[in-house]
């Protein structure tokens, strides 16, 4: 397990604006938190190397990009042996399609969350790109009709609110 992380007040302040909007200056979060811009940027900084912060990510709306039907992938893979995992999870993370790769317990060993164009694609997909490597022993195909964005990692400031955030 992961070392935690002693995080303060104005760090999960910090946090929870990032989280929201990851494009606000420095300037702004100083005001919004009220600290200098210079020990904002310190706390930020401090946050990535930390590993709080992970990153900062643009996302893109697969409909647009004609990639319009999105799948959950059920993947089984025998043996399920550390020498085949390694390059079965580069391969399928290369695929221009893939979108999510999961490691799981239970009967299915990942699933696989995909963006392609059509039915023809996704069979395609999942005749060439999965079940024809050696070592997958099954596929199973969920279609997905809708999807929805859940809340914020850190809710709102409140009552209760703890200062000690564990990582990974």
């Amino acid at each position: 397990m992961a070392d935690s992380v002693v995080l303060d007040p104005v760090d999960l302040h910090l946090l929870r604006l990032l989280q929201n909007d990851a494009r606000t200056t420095y300037r702004d979060l100083a005001a919004q938190v009220g600290v200098a811009p210079s020990t904002c940027l310190d706390r930020v900084t401090r946050l990535r190397r930390a590993g709080v912060i992970l990153g900062h990510q643009l996302r893109l709306d697969p409909a647009k990009l004609g990639r319009g039907l999105e799948a959950l992938l059920s993947v089984q893979v025998r043996p399920h042996r550390r020498e085949l995992v390694g390059p079965f999870v580069d391969r399928i993370r290369a695929l221009p399609e893939s979108r999510t790769v999961f490691h799981l317990t239970g009967p299915d060993d990942y699933l696989v969350l995909v963006a392609v164009a059509d039915m023809a694609d996704l069979q395609r997909l999942v005749l060439d790109e999965f079940t024809s490597q050696r070592e997958v022993a099954r596929v199973e195909t969920r279609l997905i009709f809708q999807q929805w964005d859940c809340g914020p990692l850190l809710p709102p400031a409140g009552p209760g609110a703890t200062p000690t955030a564990k990582s990974g």
